[in-house]
């Protein structure tokens, strides 16, 4: 079976399930590109829903545009939130059972032209449509927080997933000035959470074996790796690191510390015993993080870097 699906509106129906901070966030960011406020659809069980949604979506938004959050659709119905969608996107629990559960009745309420999106951050689309009837409509489409702001999203198809589902998603976020990056397979977590935990371990080494502190480490991030990184990813840069041989003559170079130090990696696990400390320090240094500054600053980096 495949799906039937049609050329979106310019200004599509969008109903997004569940609504903690990326659906908010995409809350923020679709209000921005509809005609109209009332295109959009929030769904999630939260007995204060309405309330939840008037203290915190304006926090996505500029001052502008704050009197819009009052004409959003607010819905605890799934087949009443989703009925008229061009677009459904879900940022519900991040665990199978919920994700393998909901597809199935989002697919009997919505219409049969209607894009089925899940931002997991790592639960392929061939696991969550296990129990679709038309498993060709679900595509992963994950965002990097907060997704309002970043650019990024990685488009992860199933092997069953439709290209006309694939193409016209690619079109959307195009046109909205996004970054769709699609995946060649699935991968557990996909690219840039793997990335981006594979420097998170390492840290956590470190930190354990006593050679910086959480916060030292983040700072070391902050005025090295990071502002480059924004302009170039680690590809390029040891490729230009290499001169002119490239990344061939920074390997030849400096290959015996990158083994080295691969060699010597962190092997640290979830659960084995490094987290009481970890997490002391991250509370003690940090505290509940002000995502406002980090917001303004990463809208500055990217004006400069996307120039």
């Amino acid at each position: 079976m495949s799906s039937s699906i049609i050329k979106l509106a310019s200004s599509p129906r969008i109903t997004l399930v569940g609504a903690g901070t990326i659906g908010l966030s995409f809350a923020g960011f679709h209000l921005r590109h509809l005609r109209a406020p009332e295109d959009l659809t929030i769904l999630d069980t939260r007995p204060d829903l309405r309330e939840y949604v008037k203290t915190n979506l304006p926090k996505y938004l500029d001052a502008s545009q704050h009197h819009l959050v009052s004409r959003v659709n607010i819905s605890d119905s799934l087949q009443d939130a989703v009925k008229d969608a061009d677009i459904v996107e879900e940022q519900g629990p991040e665990n199978l059972p919920f994700k393998e559960s909901i597809w199935p009745k989002i697919e009997e309420a919505a219409p049969k032209h209607a894009l089925l999106w899940s931002s997991t951050s790592g639960i392929p689309a061939s696991q969550q449509s296990a129990k679709m009837q038309d498993k060709t409509r679900l595509l992963v489409v994950h965002p990097y927080n907060p997704p309002h702001i970043i650019p990024l999203l990685e488009v992860v198809p199933s092997p069953s997933t439709s290209k006309d589902v694939i193409s016209q998603t690619l079109t959307f976020w195009k046109a909205r000035g996004r970054e769709p990056i699609v995946m060649k397979k699935e991968c557990i977590g996909f690219v840039s959470n793997r990335l981006a935990f594979a420097l998170l371990r390492e840290g956590i080494h470190l930190v354990k074996e006593g050679v910086l502190t959480v916060e030292e480490v983040d700072r070391l991030v902050e005025t090295s790796m990071g502002p480059r990184w924004a302009v170039w990813g680690p590809f390029k840069s040891y490729h230009a690191g290499g001169g002119p041989g490239g990344l061939e003559g920074f390997f030849k170079n400096i290959g015996g510390t990158v083994q080295g130090c691969w060699d010597d990696a962190g092997r640290e696990n979830v659960g084995d015993g490094w987290e009481r400390d970890i997490f002391c320090q991250a509370q003690e240094s940090y505290g509940v993080v002000d995502t406002a500054q980090r917001d303004e600053k990463t809208r500055k980096i990217l004006e400069i870097t996307r120039k």
